[in-house]
């Protein structure tokens, strides 16, 4: 059994379709054993406590430095014994000690397709403002593997998901998720937690 844990900021919209896709049996031989936020008040800690999910908030303003900070993290993180980490609208730099810990058992759901508008300063709307911004016609998702980089880690899955004529950052953002992120995350985890990806 995967033990998996789930990183987020802000509302858990992707959590809650890792934790739909597991109670519909769509992730399989994997079980959620907790979420961590960066933030006290993301609605994403409700959403797994409803679930019965162990839920925590580790914040870097709770700590004097940056480096004490990542190493309460780790610390934390270490605890649960994880196989899997999933990055789901975490809105922190991962330290470079558990990425090097972690090598291969980290993702992320970036809402792009990569390598288009990703790196520094492309996340949540910034990524659709700037898709709209170039007039693409197609934009999408990516699950890639965490690495040193930003954005630039393996690709484990990616979904197209058309733009369409007046399109707001905020519908297309929306699209992108019920289309894209809330299909590609719950697959990628269970691809993984049934050895179909090394």
């Amino acid at each position: 059994m995967l033990r998996v844990g789930v990183m987020v900021s802000g509302g858990g919209t992707n959590l809650q379709a890792i934790l739909d896709a597991v109670d519909a049996g769509k992730i399989t031989n994997a079980e959620i054993a907790v979420v961590i936020s960066n933030n006290p008040g993301a609605y994403a800690l409700e959403r797994a406590k409803k679930h019965g999910v162990e839920a925590l908030c580790i914040s870097p303003k709770d700590y004097e430095s940056r480096d004490a900070f990542n190493e309460a993290f780790l610390a934390k993180v270490d605890e649960y014994h994880l196989d899997l980490i999933v990055l789901a609208g975490f809105l922190v730099k991962i330290p470079a000690a558990m990425i090097e810990k972690y090598e291969h058992k980290i993702i992320n759901i970036h809402p792009s397709l990569i390598p288009s508008f990703c790196g520094v300063g492309y996340y949540g709307l910034k990524v659709h403002e700037a898709a709209l911004a170039r007039g693409v016609k197609v934009t999408g998702a990516t699950v890639h593997f965490v690495d040193s980089g930003m954005d630039t880690g393996p690709i484990i899955l990616q979904k197209a998901v058309e733009v369409q004529e007046g399109d707001t950052p905020e519908v297309l953002q929306r699209r992108v998720m019920e289309q894209a992120e809330w299909k590609l995350l719950p697959q990628a985890i269970d691809l993984i937690a049934n050895g179909k990806i090394k």
